[in-house]
């Protein structure tokens, strides 16, 4: 058992291990000598800083060359292993082949004899240490030092059992990635397809033949009169204090001849009864102190995503508060707008959402159900190209990137009949809701992937990954040589680098995968299986597409 600081995981029982195999600690075989060099000396070595490794899944993204950097730096060697030190629930862990320079935000833990080095790279991975790791230091730039991780209990097994080890959990893992490749492969795929179908709802080619079969519906609202447009003049008043300084730009010719016969074009503040209504800014005079843990919920910005609002961002304002923000309150059907960060995400308030109020950095457009429909609007704002580059322009240029009122309200929208706007939500919902469904399965399968990883881990450092050989050396003479090398000296150290490579190589490449991967992780996984079987074989994966 192991005592660790406040806050950190209050203690660690170690489990029964293999026969041959032996408990220490973190600080008893590893060297974590400190190597300082100035990277103007070294201009041609590769440079490893913390952007450079992928969180959580030890892959190398790319390098630099060491001449950019001003700041020391710490030496590495092939075989050492790289652990970012800062906000340690990252879990940024390489094990590099090259010779080169590293941020000092790394601990480089130094190759030894007695321990390999992809072995110590898997453990420092695993979810167990970086739970510990994580709850070592508090605040906004957490940093873990050396001295905090070596009581970590640390299982030695015999060094052939090591190298095993090693072997067995690469190739689980080459397996589980090319099965997590296929997985974002497909998830790419849902995306295009879902961007494909709003653009064809929009364009009016997903209710082409709807509309042949259907030409009295518009005789019928052409034969009525048209409702003059409500053209709003300048918010003088309000102009000032709103950002965005932009101005929407016009439609293009060939936007304008994808316009479908009998649609016609209008703005965004012609959909409501009194223009000056259908477009709403949220309050400024809102004040962040004033929220609480409970009361009525408040939308801000990071709650408003793609078709769906993320209520773990909720704020909430205590009941006499919020009385002083009647004018804001959302209801059923008001179309909610990110006017900074991310410009244009929006989603349709539901029952679920009716009363509660939004924040400054939130729009709100609020349509007439005899011009508009909520949901048909909102696919036109994640869908239409003209909307994406009319939001891009208008938002450039400003002090601070954004959108206001004016600005939204002068978007042009492409209008066909409200009985084709319902028929074309229904031909959107049933086409998405396939594609959400598809959605939620690779996104779980890419958390099994992830667990699968870990059990891997748990079961190799439990020594249940490989079989054990009675004729390897115990791990009990392995670390007195290694006590007694670290008493000498640092002999323990590996040496014969100098003639290895010098260079970096590239981003880390993930193996290609290619055909079914029902069986891909391997019998050591019950679950592989059931979770390889859902990327499949992209050649055989339909959806409902436009035919």
């Amino acid at each position: 058992m192991v005592e660790v600081e406040e806050g950190s995981v209050a203690e660690i029982e170690p489990h029964t291990l293999p026969q041959g195999w032996a408990w220490t600690t973190l600080g008893e075989v590893a060297d974590t000598t400190r190597q300082r060099a100035d990277p103007q000396e070294h201009p041609a070595l590769p440079y490893i800083g913390m952007e450079h490794i992928e969180a959580h899944s030890m892959y190398l993204l790319g390098t630099i060359v060491a001449k950019d950097m001003r700041s020391s730096a710490e030496c590495f060697g092939p075989g050492d292993v790289l652990y970012g030190r800062l906000r340690p629930y990252l879990n940024k862990v390489y094990c590099p082949d090259f010779k080169g320079l590293c941020s000092a935000e790394f601990i480089v833990f130094r190759q030894i004899v007695g321990l390999k080095s992809k072995y110590l790279q898997y453990f420092l991975n695993s979810w167990a240490f970086v739970f510990f790791a994580s709850h070592l230091d508090t605040g906004d730039r957490p940093r873990v030092s050396f001295d905090q991780l070596a009581p970590y209990p640390f299982p030695l097994p015999p060094l052939p059992e090591q190298q095993r080890i090693v072997a067995a959990i690469e190739a689980q893992f080459s397996r589980l990635d090319a099965a997590v490749a296929a997985l974002k492969r497909a998830q790419t795929r849902l995306k295009r397809y879902r961007a494909a179908v709003l653009k064809a709802a929009v364009e009016g080619e997903l209710t082409a033949e709807w509309r042949g079969a259907h030409p009295t519906l518009y005789m019928q609202a052409e034969a009525r009169p048209e409702r003059p447009c409500m053209i709003e003049e300048p918010a003088k008043q309000r102009a000032g204090r709103l950002w965005g300084a932009g101005v929407v730009p016009e439609l293009s010719d060939e936007e304008r001849r994808r316009l479908p016969t009998r649609w016609k074009w209008v703005k965004v503040r012609d959909l409501g009864p009194v223009s000056p209504d259908v477009v709403q800014v949220g309050p400024m005079s809102m004040r962040s102190q004033d929220f609480a843990s409970a009361g009525i919920p408040v939308l801000n910005v990071g709650c408003v995503q793609w078709d769906r609002f993320d209520e773990s961002k909720l704020n909430f304002l205590p009941d006499d508060k919020a009385r002083a923000f009647q004018r804001y309150v959302i209801r059923e059907g008001d179309v909610l707008f990110t006017r900074s960060g991310t410009v244009g995400r929006c989603a349709v308030a539901t029952h679920r959402q009716d009363g509660w109020l939004m924040t400054f950095h939130l729009l709100r457009v609020r349509t007439s159900p005899a011009t508009c429909l909520p949901h048909y609007l909102r696919h036109v704002l994640e869908g239409a190209g003209h909307i994406r580059r009319q939001t891009r322009e208008a938002s450039i240029g400003t002090t601070r990137a954004g959108f206001n009122t004016n600005l939204l309200a002068d978007l042009d929208v492409p209008l066909p009949s409200l009985a084709e706007q319902e028929q074309i939500v229904a031909e959107v919902e049933q086409r998405l809701s396939v594609v959400a469904h598809l959605e939620g399965q690779v996104e779980a399968a890419l958390k099994q992937a992830e667990r699968l990883r870990q059990s891997i881990l748990q079961q190799a450092f439990s020594g249940k990954l490989v079989p054990q050989d009675p004729s390897d050396e115990p791990a009990s003479a392995l670390l007195e040589r290694i006590r007694a090398a670290r008493a000498g000296g640092g002999a323990a150290r590996q040496g014969a680098r100098a003639g290895r490579a010098t260079q970096g190589p590239g981003p880390g490449r993930r193996q290609k995968q290619g055909g079914r991967l029902a069986a891909a992780v391997g019998p050591a996984v019950a679950d592989g299986p059931a979770l390889l079987a859902l990327a499949g074989d992209e050649r055989q994966q339909r959806l409902p597409g436009l035919e």
